[in-house]
């Protein structure tokens, strides 16, 4: 007997009702096309031939194959799936085509809930799991960055400040990592999948860890240091910041599936928030390392090298900007990027059940 419905992503095709559904809100979608969907959905991996299509939804009426093109092509549309990098619907040349996607069939009328329920649960942690190891590739680099940026001096080894800066660098990304991560991935709650509630989980994180993150830099400054700098990236940072990284997983994942691609829209689009926050007056790590390294007089270490490389003699208001605008790109490359890989992951790890 065939299932009553079909789940694959966020995605519901309840052959009752004959609907489509995208996390809860209807798509509109022609019997035809529909017909065709579901004997894609029936036949999960395994080659749907023409003569099948022409057979099952068209019902033998002679139609051309630019009907059945068409048909595809629509379909992918909605789905918002590419043909030259599918995620559901695989062409097979000159044969047919193949539905790739994992597919959960359910039969009867409660389980539907449950299981929907349980998909959530299990995207939620696995997007707020990727944020915090992004976050913390992207404060590894940062600190590597700034670290072979300061150069050595008579106030500790050069070890020893590399060291420091990927402590605090880290620290600080896993932070942010793991706030805007779970904003963005509580939008899997939302009660529909419009672009607005994933920017407005991102910032949220970012609010609520920016200032935590602040917190925490400056004591790892002082406890590593002996001083800490007056200020550093909090609240306001924070919420422009994940909002940029949530419009960008949002865009990525409707627009981008290739993982190399979702990284580079989120670096850009986060490494753009970063400039903007600096022009606008705020303060990221290379800002808050200048100033307390000038609280040393004493000490050869100076961002002098990195100011440099924008043409200017010191770290002056252009290094600020630019430095902001690459560890906010960091930031939302490898966040962006470690959601894509992971929700790639996690659907490619559940089973495909059999017919």
């Amino acid at each position: 007997m065939d299932p009553d419905r079909y789940q694959f992503d966020d995605f519901t095709v309840d052959r009752a009702d004959r609907s489509l559904r995208r996390a809860g809100t209807a798509v509109e979608l022609s019997n035809r096309y529909f017909d065709a969907l579901t004997l894609l959905l029936r036949e999960r991996g395994r080659l749907v031939t023409k003569d099948r299509f022409m057979a099952d939804v068209w019902h033998g009426v002679p139609v051309t194959d630019e009907a059945l093109t068409q048909c595809i092509r629509t379909l992918r549309r909605l789905l918002g799936d590419d043909a030259g990098n599918p995620r559901f619907i695989e062409t097979v040349p000159k044969h047919g085509y193949r539905f790739i996607g994992v597919v959960v069939a359910i039969a009867g009328d409660a389980a539907p809930a449950a299981a929907e329920g349980h998909d959530r649960w299990r995207r939620f942690l696995t997007i707020g799991a990727a944020g915090i190891v992004g976050g913390g590739i992207a404060g590894v680099l940062g600190g590597l960055f700034y670290g072979f940026g300061v150069g050595t001096g008579t106030m500790m080894g050069g070890t020893s400040v590399l060291f420091v800066l990927l402590a605090i660098n880290m620290i600080v990304g896993l932070i942010a990592g793991a706030g805007v991560g779970a904003g963005i991935a509580a939008a899997e709650f939302a009660p529909d999948e419009r672009w607005y509630w994933t920017v407005l989980g991102g910032a949220v994180g970012g609010l609520l860890t920016g200032s935590m993150a602040r917190l925490v830099g400056l004591d790892a400054f002082a406890l590593l240091l002996g001083q800490s700098p007056g200020d550093m990236t909090g609240a306001s940072e924070g919420v422009t910041l994940g909002a940029a990284v949530g419009l960008a997983v949002w865009i990525a994942r409707h627009y981008m599936p290739a993982l190399a691609l979702s990284a580079a829209l989120g670096g850009l689009v986060a490494g753009a928030a970063g400039v903007a926050i600096s022009l606008s007056g705020g303060t990221f790590l290379g800002g808050s390392l200048d100033f307390l390294l000038r609280r040393f007089p004493e000490s050869r270490f100076r961002l002098d090298a990195i100011g440099a490389l924008f043409g200017e003699n010191g770290f002056g208001p252009v290094s600020r900007a630019a430095t902001s605008g690459i560890e906010c790109l960091l930031f939302g490359a490898c966040v962006v990027g470690a959601m894509a890989f992971a929700r790639a992951s996690d659907v490619a790890s559940v089973s495909r059940p059999t017919r």
